[in-house]
């Protein structure tokens, strides 16, 4: 049973998501503002945490950024109604794991929920095998059997990123915002040629393969 933080001033649509995921195999504890958060942070032990971002006091920004400084591990999700490329951008560089914008669709949210847990798996082990291939993020390495493949920091993150959700569509626009920096003047296209250089790489991997999904973006699918 997963034990999640759900920290909304919305004390209905509090109430409404705490009672979904308790009818749903999970312990909802809900909280209406960032102070509070921390209070049942302090006391208890969560393995997910939800936030709004504009809340009374302490937003969520300032929320995730401090308990990010406390614990790397725990995933964190917005739920907000703000849309904005900004503010996802924001998140993401304070390390929330995904964001979703409201109104919610309360099975959506415990599929996304179900993905959260199995990536926080992989990071708490830090290692990814599928098959021969094994991508270690301690030690920034990706080995085929006993052969090292080289890639780039940001060739990693991507491979990482889309392996710890497979079968899920990342956008170009999601990836951009979660390993370009918001200066770079790099286009969307600039993906395309990231993975291409990825499949030219991993193209002796029999595990898995990236797909690209026209007009959207890219998956990892397992073999």
């Amino acid at each position: 049973m997963f034990k999640i933080l759900v920290v909304e001033d919305d004390k209905d649509l509090n109430k409404t998501i705490c009672a979904y995921l308790n009818g749903n195999g999970c312990e909802a504890v809900g909280c209406f503002d960032g102070n509070e958060g921390y209070n049942a942070l302090y006391g208890n032990v969560f393995d997910l945490i939800i936030s709004d971002i504009m809340m009374p006091g302490v937003d969520g920004f300032e929320f995730a950024e401090n308990v990010r400084a406390l614990d790397r591990e725990i995933p964190i999700l917005f739920m907000t109604a703000r849309d904005d490329i900004g503010s996802k951008q924001r998140g993401y560089r304070l390390g929330i794991d995904d964001y979703m914008v409201k109104p919610v669709d309360p099975e959506e949210l415990l599929l996304k929920i179900g993905a959260l847990m199995r990536r926080a798996k992989i990071a708490s082990e830090k290692e990814i095998r599928i098959g021969d291939f094994t991508l270690n993020a301690e030690e920034r390495s990706a080995m085929l059997g006993d052969e090292e493949i080289t890639l780039t920091v940001r060739e990693f993150n991507l491979l990482y990123k889309l392996l710890s959700y497979p079968k899920k569509t990342f956008t170009r626009s999601q990836l951009m915002n979660e390993f370009w920096d918001p200066d770079s003047e790099s286009g969307l296209r600039t993906v395309d040629v990231y993975m291409r250089k990825l499949r030219e790489k991993l193209s002796r991997c029999t595990g898995f393969e990236i797909v690209t999904v026209h007009g959207l973006g890219y998956k990892a699918v397992l073999k």
